[in-house]
């Protein structure tokens, strides 16, 4: 029985530090099959190597087409258990540094995995784009929209391949449904809805206090806004404080939205937002609502110029599944539906809710993610989950989040991505940043 979602990501509070979920390392992709000399290797660095970071460094450890150059963390200790990784499974050892820069600087260094917490993710991703690197960045692409533009802007300018770690996109089964959808045999879609339904844990209550020896607070701060250090911070607590994360959305939320929007069929941004959220189960000091409704309408996106529709539904306190998958998609079309689960199986109704087909499959497959990144280096083409793809997935849960914090409609434009008539909320398209050497430009 393969291993779910949640046994993978769920501690009380955070992701888990270890490859546990086997599915992460299954693939066909032939870009680590062939065995190659030290010296042919692309030299990469892992920055943020715990949590899916541990995950991207194990594999990257195995693969023969890379070597791990540098595991850069501002924790020292998960930098140790990084580069013991590293050594054990490629029998090289990388150099272990704290400050990014360093890693940037070195003309060797073809591409970085980025796997720090959300609001590091822009910053280090165009830091890198800006010195010439190729980047592979975790989801979500960015803490806040505007970010997401920068990175798409850094991206091109550079002539660098920016993947997003959506796995989906280049996962064997959810391609295949996928392909199904375009080829019209539920008619047209009109209507797709993510969930994402999951227990979480509490966080509990803390105060602030020091931090501890093993952590550069400050460099893990970078250029947030500075807040006391509190130990519901570390490790993973952070995407739930708006400073550094974007919610569950954000976090399991996103790939739904994604696979949602890519059967959806929608290339663009959406025109109106309503949302929903509280805190209805979790007392403690979380900051994003652990239950949320949102709809998002795409105007005159049909054949016929009717609008569209992306509903996402989240309850991170819920054991229970729905329509048999505990995170999964739904696409209503003209002609039947499809109920997906990303790391199951889908099932395609017709007229009448006949069941005219079933597929099972596997879940995300982070080998052949990586290794369409590493093709597209070598090829110069747009990865599967490219930068701006992803930007439009990703935006989705930032407008849904400014949605639910301003509690009410928001207007949106798809084109100056700007928030009409409405100050409260469209001062959240952005953030305020300190002082800091990795604050984004432009």
């Amino acid at each position: 029985m393969p291993t779910s979602r949640r046994d993978f990501l769920q501690t009380t509070s955070t992701v888990t530090t270890t490859a546990s979920a086997a599915w992460l390392f299954a693939s066909n992709s032939i870009a680590d099959d062939k065995p190659k000399s030290d010296g042919d290797r692309i030299s990469v660095a892992v920055i943020g190597p715990g949590g899916m970071g541990m995950n991207h460094t194990l594999q990257l450890a195995s693969n023969k087409s890379v070597r791990i150059a540098y595991v850069c963390d501002v924790d020292e200790q998960r930098a140790a258990r990084a580069a013991e990784a590293v050594t054990k499974g490629s029998g090289l050892a990388p150099k272990i540094v704290k400050d990014m820069r360093q890693v940037l600087d070195d003309k060797e260094i073809k591409a970085v995995w980025i796997a720090t917490p959300d609001h590091w993710h822009a910053p280090a991703a165009i830091l890198a784009a800006n010195a010439g690197k190729h980047v592979y960045v975790e989801k979500p692409c960015s803490h806040n929209l505007r970010e997401g533009r920068l990175m798409i802007e850094a991206a091109r300018r550079n002539n660098v391949v920016m993947q997003v770690g959506t796995q989906s996109r280049s996962t064997a089964h959810v391609i295949k449904a996928m392909d199904k959808l375009k080829s019209g045999v539920i008619g047209e879609i009109l209507v797709a809805k993510a969930w994402n339904s999951q227990r979480r844990g509490t966080i509990g209550k803390q105060q602030p206090s020091d931090p501890p020896k093993h952590l550069d607070y400050d460099t893990w701060l970078g250029p947030a806004t500075f807040v006391p250090y509190q130990s519901n911070f570390l490790p993973g607590i952070w995407r739930w404080w708006h400073h550094f994360g974007c919610g569950d959305i954000g976090n399991d939320g996103v790939h739904d939205i994604d696979i949602a929007r890519w059967g959806l069929g929608v290339e663009t941004h959406p025109t109106r937002i309503a949302a929903l959220g509280a805190k209805c189960h979790f007392d403690d000091d979380q900051q994003f609502p652990d239950t949320q409704y949102i709809a998002f309408e795409y105007a005159a996106a049909s054949k016929a110029g009717r609008p569209k529709q992306l509903i996402f539904e989240q309850r991170i306190w819920s054991p229970y599944v729905q329509e048999g998958y505990e995170n999964g998609d739904a696409y209503y079309g003209t002609d039947g539906m499809m109920i997906f689960g990303k790391i199951g199986s889908y099932k395609l109704y017709g007229p009448r809710n006949k069941l005219i087909e079933e597929s099972t499959g596997g879940g995300p497959d982070l080998a052949a993610h990586h290794a369409n990144f590493l093709d597209c280096i070598q090829s110069g083409a747009r990865p599967n989950a490219d930068i701006e793809i992803n930007h439009l997935s990703t935006a989705l849960c930032h407008l849904g989040n400014i949605a639910t914090r301003v509690d009410r409609v928001i207007h949106f434009d798809p084109v100056t991505e700007q928030i009409a008539g409405d100050a409260d909320a469209s001062k959240l398209l952005n953030r305020d940043y300190r002082e800091h050497w990795g604050t984004p430009k432009g």
